[in-house]
């Protein structure tokens, strides 16, 4: 056999860049598919090869021993053989080219398919998005850079699986002075996000069918993390005090958990009132559940101070209280946090310790001395004051251009406030999907209702934290231009 004109066949495709030993080893492997050099077949020797080809012995040396890894050569006293399986695996892929395998989601999969997705978009009213231009990245690149030139070999190991301890205690230290958080470093549990947290609570604290009450209409992330562990979900109407659920509810659909998001309810913006917050706790003692907390921008109150938080209004409250970076810092930064009643600590922390992934020391470290070092506070206290500044040039131009056909709810704390509609007849979703022809992206209040459960609530979210003061006249009269056209 002419083994030159062979390697020059089957070497026509390769890239430029290879090496000749790989160039050799592709060209034998690709003669072997093909059949060119068929089962039983035995090679030159790699010195008589390397002679014929005119390269070194060492290269052909190479490329049969990967051959014979791989399983298309095997060896013998006399030589390098073809093996019959290589043969056989070519004949098996031509029949089977063709077909496509059968890929089927599962059905608790399925299910999720129907949820609205969190929108990947930072233009328009896009809610949830930070000013990200205003973050301090050059001091938190140093303090990064600083950390890992700190960190020991030790560190760079698997870490505790609840987050590293000095972090921990710095989240503790800052929720007990600013959110009323009755807590200390044992009861935090570092998590890559609120929707880590949740997925943490449901299957960890849930079996399969139990009910859990989510607010209607509620956070969507949170409806994909209880039905992705296959639990029940109850929607419970949200009204102008928040949660509003009746004594029947109770009777007839106890709860494992509620989720609730007290501080600024999402999607509506509203404040749970003090009532309905104690009464909550007392019928969650009364019927075993827990409470979950979801403070996701509660540090954002632009009138007044912020409410305290429902876990520490009394002592040993049944809540577990989440908290997350991504709003106050930067979606990227993935790191969230939960706190636990002290009842939970030592199980928890063994079932995380079981199952969650552990590491990114560096981050976590840095984040501690952030905080420690003032610089969270210093941030938040910027961001407050620039939030609410960009708050109340959107709330006067919707109040001027729109008043007539919608008002604004929910505009005293967070990073978005919600524009209902007069007329809740109208398509939310429909106005939604014509502000997003138009560049704008502003989500429907009913995309986010629970089930099959009424709510009534109709109209947009509007995030106005990452939008400039200057651009809101022109995105409002943009958007007026398309309600009023829908209207």
């Amino acid at each position: 056999m002419d083994y030159v004109l062979l390697i020059a066949r089957y070497s026509k495709e390769r890239d430029k860049a290879w090496s000749a030993q790989k160039t050799l080893h592709a060209a034998l492997k690709n003669a072997i598919q093909d059949g060119a050099l068929a089962a039983g077949a035995r090679l030159p020797s790699s010195r008589v090869l390397a002679q014929e080809l005119g390269i070194a012995r060492n290269t052909v040396v190479y490329a049969y021993e990967q051959l014979v890894s791989e399983g298309y050569l095997s060896t013998d006293r006399r030589g390098s053989v073809v093996n019959s399986m290589a043969v056989i695996a070519r004949q098996l892929q031509t029949l089977t080219s063709d077909i496509e395998p059968s890929v089927s989601l599962a059905r608790r999969a399925q299910n999720l398919m129907s949820l609205p997705v969190a929108s990947d978009l930072t233009s328009g009213f896009a809610p949830g998005v930070p000013a990200l231009a205003d973050f301090p990245i050059a001091l938190w690149r140093k303090n990064l850079d600083a950390t890992w030139r700190q960190l020991s070999v030790a560190q760079l190991g698997y870490a505790d699986a609840s987050g590293e301890l000095v972090l921990r205690s710095a989240i503790a230290e800052h929720l007990r002075a600013s959110r009323g958080v009755d807590c200390d470093a044992e009861q935090v549990i570092i998590t890559d996000g609120t929707q880590s947290s949740l997925s943490l609570c449901a299957h960890a604290l849930a079996d399969v069918g139990d009910k859990v009450w989510i607010e209607n209409p509620g956070y969507v992330g949170a409806q994909i993390a209880f039905r992705s562990a296959q639990l029940k979900l109850v929607g419970i109407a949200v009204d102008q005090d928040g949660i509003a659920p009746k004594a029947n509810d109770w009777l007839l659909h106890s709860p494992k958990f509620v989720y609730v998001t007290p501080s600024h309810q999402y999607p509506t913006g509203q404040v749970l009132s003090l009532s309905r917050r104690l009464e909550l706790i007392q019928q969650a003692r009364l019927h075993g559940s827990l409470l979950i907390e979801d403070d996701y921008d509660s540090e954002f109150r632009h009138d007044g101070p912020p409410l305290p938080a429902m876990q520490g209004l009394v002592p040993n409250a049944p809540v577990i209280y989440l908290g997350t970076f991504s709003k106050t810092l930067f979606p990227a930064l993935r790191i969230a946090y939960l706190i636990l009643p002290k009842n939970l600590v030592m199980t928890m922390r063994a079932l995380v310790a079981k199952a969650s992934l552990r590491g990114r020391s560096a981050d976590q470290i840095c984040l501690a001395k952030f905080i420690y070092d003032g610089h969270f506070l210093q941030h938040l206290r910027r961001m407050r004051r620039l939030y609410r500044q960009r708050r109340d040039v959107l709330v006067d131009l919707l109040q001027t251009q729109l008043g007539d056909i919608a008002s604004v709810y929910g505009d005293t704390a967070g990073m978005h406030l919600s524009l209902c509609f007069h007329d809740v007849s109208l398509s939310d979703q429909a106005l939604s999907q014509a502000a997003l022809a138009q560049g704008i992206v502003a989500p429907a209040l009913s995309s986010h209702a629970v089930g099959q459960r009424r709510q009534a609530w109709s109209g947009l979210m509007l995030g106005y934290a990452q939008v400039q003061a200057d651009e809101m006249p022109s995105l409002v009269t943009r958007l007026q231009k398309v309600l009023r056209c829908q209207c």
